[in-house]
């Protein structure tokens, strides 16, 4: 996109590994795996057994005027937008001229499973809380998240199932790349309810593998589908002219995003428009496919997910270029997959070490010629491109890249 240059300064993770970025890239980093077996339950007709979960936080550092409103993953994303903003050299309710974007796949499940038992059971509204409708709310994330952090510009809500995470970023972006906001806090964020590995069950792309170590398996001959989680990730986007002015810590640049939609079918991914969509953020960086140094696939481990865009990125980049996907690792973390991907995509390009997909072990041919990643790989320069999809033909693929020198020295002559 054509306009203001924009930056990553700050990022913070809530996610299956606990609290905290750095959690998050340790527990990658050594190839761990956040998924557990699922607590007894009674719902019946559920095969899934494993789920990528939070442990325990000190939510009570929130303050109770603030939580009241919150259900878990709006808790996830304050405590994520707290440690982004922290790490960018800010308060935690910093200037007012902040945006936010922040998406989530619906309102919380929980509140809406315990408000429905209620009413079915005593068929009356006498008992709801008055606070129910703020956690249900589609947009419950971003407007706790602009609330809690005192942000007063924009606040948007893309509702884009899987890819609303990613969505975030990208109208981030385009926002301070066209002036209008200076900051923006974006991303996704979602918590795990029972039904929503069910509904995964019964369109038939949920595994049912009860060993949470290969449960989760992108690419592989032997994969059985998603095993979701829950978390949220947070990027703190700002323009590079207002993140000099202020001395911020740099972390990366965004080069280029778009978003596109597979009009064919609301359930089956299109190869021929992922690939589209890549070949457009490639267009917005103004980069070529030998640019790229690294693509973090969406791959959720289902059959026609992976092959989709393993053909997409075989179209795109050829056979040559190093591939993984984090699923193995924390599962399918939902609204929150793009942005807690996309912190990890960030650290992994300030260290130039990328990291594998974890449980793969016997690639399936018909997701494509790829260079399957099975080790550690060092790579110093070059461009990393994100993908994420969604249900409903929901396309967003964003690019990363180190922020240059030389190119600091240009921006600081043009003002």
């Amino acid at each position: 996109m054509r306009g203001r240059r924009v930056v990553v300064t700050g990022m913070g993770a809530v996610s299956p590994f606990g609290e905290g970025v750095p959690a998050m890239y340790d527990g990658v980093s050594q190839n761990r795996c956040a998924l557990s077996p699922l607590p007894e339950y009674k719902l019946e007709g559920l095969s899934c057994r494993v789920a990528g979960l939070v442990p325990p936080l000190q939510e009570k550092r929130i303050p109770r005027e603030l939580r009241r409103s919150m259900s878990p993953m709006s808790i996830f994303a304050c405590l994520a937008a707290w440690e982004a903003l922290t790490s960018a050299g800010l308060s935690t309710r910093p200037e007012p001229r902040m945006g936010v974007a922040v998406g989530s796949t619906v309102g919380s499940p929980t509140m809406l499973h315990e408000f429905f038992e209620m009413f079915l059971r005593e068929h009356s509204v006498e008992s709801m809380r008055s606070t129910v409708f703020f956690k249900v709310m589609s947009h419950t994330v971003a407007a706790n998240v602009a609330l809690a952090c005192g942000c007063a510009g924009r606040t948007l809500a893309p509702a884009a199932a899987c890819a609303s995470g990613l969505m975030s970023l990208c109208l981030g972006f385009e926002a301070i790349a066209a002036g209008r906001e200076e900051m923006m806090l974006c991303g996704g964020a979602d918590e795990f309810h029972l039904l929503t590995s069910a509904t995964f069950d019964r369109l038939g792309a949920a595994s049912h593998v009860e060993d949470p170590d290969c449960a989760s398996r992108p690419f592989d001959m032997d994969r059985t589908g998603i095993v979701c989680g829950e978390g949220a990730g947070i990027l703190l986007l700002e323009s590079l002219e207002n993140a000099q002015a202020r001395n911020a810590p740099i972390l990366a640049e965004i080069r280029g995003a778009a978003m596109s939609s597979s009009p064919g079918s609301i359930a089956q991914p299109d190869s021929a428009a992922i690939a589209d969509c890549m070949r457009r953020t490639l267009e917005d960086a103004d980069a070529q496919p030998q640019d790229v140094a690294y693509v973090n696939a969406h791959a959720t481990a289902t059959e026609f997910g992976d092959i989709a865009e393993g053909q997409a990125i075989e179209a795109v980049f050829g056979s040559s270029m190093p591939v993984s996907s984090f699923k193995g690792h924390l599962g399918h973390t939902m609204a929150a997959s793009g942005a807690l991907e996309s912190i990890l995509c960030i650290e992994m390009l300030q260290t130039s070490t990328f990291f594998p997909t974890r449980g793969l072990q016997k690639p399936d041919v018909r997701c494509g010629n790829l260079n399957h990643m099975n080790k550690q790989m060092y790579k110093p320069s070059g461009l990393v491109l994100k993908n994420s999809f969604a249900l409903g033909g929901c396309n967003c693929t964003i690019i990363f890249d180190r922020l240059h020198e030389n190119s600091m020295n240009v921006e600081k002559n043009e003002r």
